[in-house]
């Protein structure tokens, strides 16, 4: 059976947390986390890059620093995972939904503007699949309209938009490192900040409230409690784990790109006959291969086309059910405007297997017997 996803392991990860435990400082913010942030900051160029327990949590964190309030509207696509929402409407705020461009998945930003209302807040894109969301419009229109930008790169991370680190265009970004993503650490995350100004109130929020970060670099003699806060920091075995990924991170792109550049050729014919889609790549977009998708014509077909490559072997997936169609999107949310693409196009995409490691021939094999399901 060809999985769909397996985390990735690059043969270091047991020695650095190994590592990790012989330094007696397991919990959060040690050798490896620090290591991990500073990769991040290097790679991206982002102000700060603080490691979290969850992208969740990262998104948990901007929306506390952007101080999202009870009656606040945030604009976000409906084609998301939940935790975009959730975020926002732990803190009260009413989540506006926009349709979604069919050809890349991401939010349609020609419809922005129209959602905005005096009670928005801040806008949320997502990069789906890796691929960046178009941010010069997105932060043009945030600009004019004095409203917060908060990007969910949960798949962003080794992607760029105009040659600039996707997370980075926003106040805040988050990136996940879940088993599924191209860099895990089991469960993780990170929040970027673009500005300087707010590293210390994430400090503090992220560390329970407290100044506890200034203490540990000799800023303070003792550190008190400060503000509302929570715990979001992963612990150091944790970090140790995602490190040994970090090192190797072209390396593991390159491989991923390998594998979805090869379901991008031998997928080409059925594109070109119409039988399928397969994904669009703005020119100003450099994406990480973080997922490789196909369009079939329906819902229908899709349905089959899964129990198909099950029966030989190959587990492939849907993803999202559009938050707005859920009940707790109901509740919490609406859709502005029409849902012309947003449902339409999420009934028609199947996820292939893709990860480090998946080799030539089973790549080969899936594209044979996908092209079997179309004869």
């Amino acid at each position: 059976m060809i999985r769909f996803n397996v985390p990735p392991y690059t043969g270091k990860e047991m020695e650095y947390i190994k590592q990790a435990v012989d330094n007696m400082k397991i919990c959060g913010d040690g050798e490896f986390t620090k290591k991990d942030n500073e990769w991040i900051e290097a790679k991206t160029g982002t102000a700060k890059a603080l490691l979290t327990t969850s992208c969740t949590h990262a998104l948990e964190l901007a929306a506390l620093l952007a101080d999202i309030k009870p009656g606040d509207e945030v604009i976000m696509p409906a084609y998301t995972f939940v935790s975009t929402a959730d975020a926002f409407v732990l803190r009260g705020a009413k989540v506006v939904f926009v349709d979604i461009r069919p050809d890349t998945m991401n939010i349609d930003e020609k419809l922005i503007e129209e959602a905005i209302t005096d009670k928005t807040k801040c806008v949320v894109p997502v990069h789906y699949a890796g691929v960046g969301c178009e941010m010069d419009t997105i932060m043009e229109i945030a600009k004019r309209r004095n409203l917060m930008v908060i990007e969910d790169a949960a798949q962003g991370i080794m992607a760029t938009y105009k040659g600039k680190a996707l997370g980075t265009f926003g106040d805040f970004g988050a990136f996940s490192f879940h088993e599924t993503k191209n860099y895990s650490m089991g469960e993780g995350g990170a929040l970027l900040i673009r500005d300087e100004a707010h590293i210390l109130d994430a400090e503090i929020i992220r560390e329970k409230g407290t100044n506890r970060s200034q203490f540990f670099r000799g800023q303070i003699d003792k550190y008190t409690w400060m503000n509302y806060g929570s715990s979001y920091l992963p612990s150091d075995m944790n970090a140790a784990y995602l490190y040994a990924q970090l090192e190797m991170a072209d390396a593991i792109n390159e491989d991923r790109l390998r594998v979805w550049n090869r379901y991008n050729e031998g997928m080409k014919d059925l594109a070109l006959e119409g039988k399928i889609e397969v994904p669009f790549i703005p020119e100003e977009c450099t994406h990480n291969a973080h997922m490789f998708y196909i369009k079939s014509r329906d819902i229908e077909e899709r349905s089959k086309l899964i129990d198909f490559l099950k029966k030989n072997d190959i587990l492939s997936v849907f993803h999202y059910v559009p938050l707005h169609s859920a009940p707790a999107g109901r509740k919490f949310g609406r859709f502005n405007g029409e849902d012309k693409f947003t449902t339409k196009e999420s009934e028609r995409l199947t996820r292939l297997p893709l990860y480090y490691g998946l080799k030539d021939t089973q790549v080969d094999y899936i594209i044979e017997k996908v092209h079997e399901f179309y004869k």
